[in-house]
């Protein structure tokens, strides 16, 4: 085992910036994701990590040794890849030993850590399958049961989990996360599937453009994010976001108000723009209000759409009449619309009048212009004497 520390990485590719100044340290024994959309630099991170690629700046260490360039077989990590590439003509036994025959290790060395493996794994009784006899989640096993042979100090693990079915990459979670209890092993993982992210790991580095948005565990960034990207990224469905004007007591939106002492928020000023921010389990129908730590003065509503869930019901509300409106943009961030979520059993309905609060609690102030976090919270939970809460229920 072995920590992982990133000084200053850049990786650029002609005019292209796939990698801009990231620092970062993963301690030993540590289960990081890199996560973030397509094309933000996860991947290529992880590759200056494992020797696949050079950074054009920066220093790479594993464990108290710079490896920035080192060889992938000097720097004592494995990589599991989306692509499982397995060899087809070989068995379970001849794919996960592969690696370690081309180490000239000793049959018997090699016997023990190839059934070492394959019970971690739990593929006892397959080794002498072939991969086309395997399913999905067993051929992956098998790319994690060749990685685990190496006894590597750090794993590297790049969207593993990609190409396999819902409910098959669900139960391979819950594997992993054994694997790592078990096992005590660095992990670093990429993926662009922030469930996976936000459990399987004891910390996520978002990143967006090439550049780390915030580095924290999971429900930090889900509560306390850094900056309107990683709030709206890190969630489903996405926060609700709103704009507004700061005056002399409070925030002014074209729909609704907010009381709030300026005072209490560093940097700003009256005349400044600021984005309001608001998951959808923290909107509630104005009935409720008497639930909430302290709730805001009702909005005026109208419902849209419902979405059953199943567990909760998505509520759509248009908070301005348009006609002939559109539907084309992300109710999340439309200035018109709000995204609540309901129970399941609702009687909250279609194209239906309604007032709503936001729990002022978990309100979240973003600079508009920087999108930095300016504040989370407009009045702390202790300050106030709240009922039971409960999933708005209509």
């Amino acid at each position: 085992m072995a920590r992982v520390r990133l000084e200053n990485i850049t990786k650029r590719y002609e005019d292209v910036t796939a990698v801009d100044d990231v620092s970062l340290e993963v301690e030993d024994g540590e289960f990081v994701t890199f996560v973030g959309p397509s094309g933000c630099g996860k991947s290529t991170t992880m590759e200056t990590v494992a020797g696949l690629t050079r950074p054009t700046e920066g220093r790479v260490y594993i464990g108290d040794d710079e490896v920035t360039n080192l060889a992938p077989k000097d720097r004592g990590v494995a990589m599991v890849f989306q692509n499982i590439a397995l060899f087809p003509h070989m068995d379970v036994f001849e794919n996960i030993s592969f690696g370690l025959r081309l180490r000239t290790y000793s049959d018997d060395e090699i016997d023990r850590r190839v059934e070492q493996a394959a019970e971690i794994v739990q593929l006892e009784g397959l080794l002498e399958r072939m991969p086309d006899e395997l399913s999905g989640g067993q051929r992956q096993r098998v790319a994690i049961a060749r990685a685990i042979v190496r006894n590597p100090d750090v794993f590297l693990m790049d969207e593993p989990l990609a190409n396999l079915d819902a409910k098959l990459r669900v139960h391979m979670r819950t594997e992993l996360q054994r694997l790592h209890r078990q096992l005590g092993t660095t992990v670093i993982y990429v993926t662009h599937d922030q469930a996976e992210a936000m459990t399987m790991s004891d910390r996520i580095a978002v990143l967006n453009e090439g550049r780390l948005q915030q580095i924290a565990p999971p429900l930090e960034c889900y509560n306390a994010p850094a900056n309107l990207f990683v709030a709206g990224f890190i969630g489903s469905p996405s926060m609700n976001f709103v704009e507004g004007e700061l005056v002399t007591d409070g925030l002014e939106t074209s729909n609704f108000r907010i009381d709030l002492d300026l005072e209490e928020i560093p940097g700003v000023s009256v005349g400044d723009t600021v984005t309001l921010g608001i998951r959808p389990e923290d909107v509630y129908p104005a009935r409720q209000a008497d639930e909430l730590p302290a709730a805001t003065d009702p909005i005026d509503a109208r419902t849209d759409v419902l979405e059953p869930m199943g567990d909760e019901v998505f509520v759509y509300l248009l908070l301005a009449e348009e006609a002939g409106r559109s539907m084309a943009e992300d109710p999340a961030t439309a200035p018109d619309q709000l995204l609540m979520s309901a129970a399941p059993d609702t009687e909250i309905r279609e194209e239906q009048e309604i007032d709503v609060v936001l729990d002022r609690s978990k309100i979240h102030l973003f600079d508009t212009e920087t999108g930095a976090a300016l504040r989370h919270g407009l009045v702390e939970p202790s300050e106030h004497e709240p009922g039971e809460r409960t999933r708005a229920d209509g």
